[in-house]
């Protein structure tokens, strides 16, 4: 029988905008539902009001283990996790990734990371819900890969001499983000521009519809400033992709995943956060 657990998205999300909602937790992948989205720790959602069935790894899926000459990782595992064991360890190659907060799933999932630092660069092979896959078998892009099932453990190149210069080089990479509850960075950044630049350039930085607003501070960031809903941060991500096409064609793609049936596409189902 599969465990249930209901969870209150207005806490647990990082837009801290959600209803009560009851997920599924995924224990083995025998029992894996036909229609769902995986979620890790929601630094990266922005949930309706009519999301589609939500799965979530169970915690026996959050580890770290050196086995082989390689970094084995569960999928579950928090990025702080990983950070604090790499320190401790001696480990390279993870300095960034707790500037990149979330479970190692939807990390690898959306291959995350900051400018040339990508999870992708020192990745071997993921196990999935489908089985082993090497990483050249798997279509891999800025902040993309083409994975639609479960990530249930990553292995990773094994290197020593843990930076601290790199550390803090990432944290003042980030230091111009806004502290108020977001999702981080709304949309990707198209080739050869910025979508920050870009809403600015529309006169949407600080552009704000009720409690929801485009940052003062970093134009490509959603906040939610005062109790902001979904249907207002809809509005605004609406707003950025209409007027920076009209200005520019160019089409302004979400970075955050909209978790409502009503805004996602007939592929957007099977996906892994």
């Amino acid at each position: 029988m599969m465990k249930i657990k209901s969870i209150n998205f207005s806490k647990f999300s990082s837009f801290k905008i959600g209803e009560n909602i009851d997920v599924t937790i995924l224990r083995c992948c025998k029992k894996l539902p036909k229609d769902y989205y995986l979620i890790g720790l929601c630094n990266n959602i922005l949930i309706g009001t009519q999301p589609p069935p939500l799965l979530k790894l169970d915690k026996k899926f959050d580890y770290i283990k050196i086995e082989d000459n390689t970094l084995k990782i569960g999928g579950a595992t928090p990025s702080g996790k990983i950070a604090s064991f790499c320190k401790k360890h001696d480990i390279a190659n993870f300095e960034f990734i707790s500037n990149l907060p979330g479970t190692l799933g939807g990390l690898v999932f959306m291959n995350a990371g900051l400018k040339e630092y990508e999870i992708f660069n020192h990745l071997i092979c993921i196990n999935s819900c489908d089985g082993i896959k090497q990483k050249e078998e798997i279509n891999y892009g800025y902040r993309f890969t083409d994975i639609k099932t479960p990530i249930l453990e990553v292995t990773f190149e094994l290197s020593y001499d843990f930076s601290q210069e790199r550390v803090e080089m990432f944290k003042k990479m980030r230091q111009n983000q806004p502290s108020l509850p977001s999702a981080g960075s709304c949309f990707k950044n198209p080739e050869g521009d910025y979508a920050g630049r870009l809403i600015e350039a529309v006169g949407l930085k600080g552009k704000r519809v009720g409690g929801m607003k485009f940052s003062q501070e970093h134009a490509n960031f959603l906040v939610n400033s005062d109790n902001g809903t979904f249907d207002e941060a809809i509005e605004l991500i609406q707003q950025a992709q209409k007027l920076v096409y009209e200005e520019f064609n160019i089409w302004l793609e979400c970075e955050i995943a909209i978790l409502d049936i009503r805004y996602m596409g007939e592929n957007s189902l099977l996906l892994n956060r």
